[in-house]
Order: structure tokens, then sequence, then C-alpha cells
């Protein structure tokens, strides 16, 4: 079962890594709405790998965040700054997929993508890996 978990977290690592190189593509390419879905999907496959660490599962995006929140932020393991970049991305990309006559900045999705969304997967990925 052990082996079953490092897989897992190993998948799930690596799957945040390519969705964060399609969040790169898309913004290159102009396309601001998938950019912010995938900046928001590369958090959440990076969190969702450091929740299989810690034994927690769920397939529910606030709950995830939930957890996040109470095991990380709130216990100061990590900068409340994490909280609010993956709050961030989750509310852009809830608007891009939900939302009728939005339109993103480009250079706020760049920075969405460079200053928060690469720390922040980077920062997670130091928190698995000790």
């Amino acid at each position: 079962m052990e082996h079953y978990k490092e897989d897992l977290i190993k998948y799930r690592i690596e799957r945040a890594k390519e969705t964060a190189r399609g969040a790169k593509s898309a913004i290159e390419n102009g396309f601001l709405f998938d950019a912010e879905n995938r900046i928001y999907y590369a958090i959440f496959y990076i969190v969702s790998a450091l929740a299989i660490k810690h034994d927690f599962s769920t397939s529910k995006h606030k709950q995830l965040m939930g957890w996040f929140n109470y095991n990380f932020i709130r216990t100061g393991i990590i900068s409340s700054d994490y909280n609010e970049i993956y709050k961030t991305a989750f509310s852009f990309r809830q608007k891009g997929d939900y939302d009728d006559f939005v339109k993103f900045n480009r250079d706020e999705v760049h920075s969405h993508y460079h200053k928060n969304m690469l720390s922040f997967v980077s920062e997670i990925e130091k928190l698995i890996n000790e």
C-alpha cells in the first residue's frame, strides 16, 4: 500500500508540473481562460499530492482548500500568502469557467503564473519532500 501512495504522490506532482506547462503555453498563445484554469489546477494537483502524503483524500475543491488552510496555514507551517494564492486561483478559475462577460488581462494572468503559481507549486513540493 505504501508503494502505491508514493507512486500516487509522484503522479500528482508530475500532473501539477505538466499542468503548469500547459498554463504557460496557454498564456503564450493568448488563451487566457485556459491559462487561469491550468494555473488553478496546477495548485490543486500539488495540494492533492500533499494531502495524499498526509493520508487525506477528497475530490471536493473547497474541502481540500479547507484542509490545506487548517493544517498548513493556521499552524504557521506555510505563509498565509499561499492561502491567498490558492483562493485567488480558485476564484479566477470559477469566473473563467462559469461567469459571462469575463475578460482576463494578459499581464495579470502572466503574474498569476509567474509570481503565484510557480512559487506555490515549488513551495508545496518542498513540503512533500521533507
